[in-house]
């Protein structure tokens, strides 16, 4: 299989869930504004919709979009508990997991990246509706190690990536502590480490 990803984007997600599930996938770096892969390719030939991250299956069929990949991915490996078992309750809190972290957390702050949303008046806008869903995630966290209670699931990479984007943005986590504590938590996590030192976001 072969990601493709940008350093840092949101495809670190799923490339952290193939470290923890113990999964070998090829790298493929991608200029996301050229729309241009590392061997030189043409990469809305991958991905129609243009962005990261989508990953190449052995049988040439393309996934895209984090939380379908991810869960993808850790379905591979399901004796490693990323995500539970097909049928039960707790499948349904996982995808809603996901979801809402694709939906609430990923696009509120990613928005912040858009030169439109550079004026002050938009960012305060912007920040005011991020506070609102710190501050439903900060109790979903309250109590638990993980959103998922005590072990880390596929879930927590795609959060953990999205709020590695609040340092970048001067976002500042302070009145969150569950969120703070939740992201060094992840970070601290060896195969977390080792998936971001290999996109180069540390030596």
């Amino acid at each position: 299989m072969k990601l493709y990803y940008s350093p840092g984007a949101c495809s670190m997600a799923p490339h952290i869930v193939a470290r923890e599930a113990g999964l070998t996938l090829d790298l493929e770096r991608v200029d996301i504004p050229n729309k241009k892969t590392a061997d030189g390719g043409d990469f809305w030939q991958v991905n129609v919709k243009g962005y990261v991250p989508a990953l190449l299956l052995d049988d040439g069929q393309v996934l895209t979009e984090v939380g379908v990949i991810c869960q993808y991915l850790a379905d591979q490996r399901p004796d490693t508990g990323l995500v539970p078992q097909y049928g039960t309750m707790e499948r349904y809190h996982q995808m809603e997991a996901l979801n809402f972290v694709a939906t609430e957390i990923h696009k509120q702050i990613g928005a912040l990246f858009n030169p439109k949303m550079a004026t002050p008046e938009m960012r305060e806008v912007q920040l005011g509706t991020i506070a609102r869903r710190f501050d439903a995630l900060e109790k979903l966290l309250d109590g638990k190690q993980y959103l998922m209670g005590e072990k880390f699931s596929a879930a927590d990479a795609y959060l953990f990536t999205v709020l590695n984007w609040t340092g970048k943005l001067e976002i500042d986590l302070a009145k969150w502590p569950n969120i703070r504590a939740f992201s060094a938590r992840v970070g601290a996590r060896p195969l977390v480490r080792e998936t971001m030192k290999a996109e180069g976001l540390f030596k």
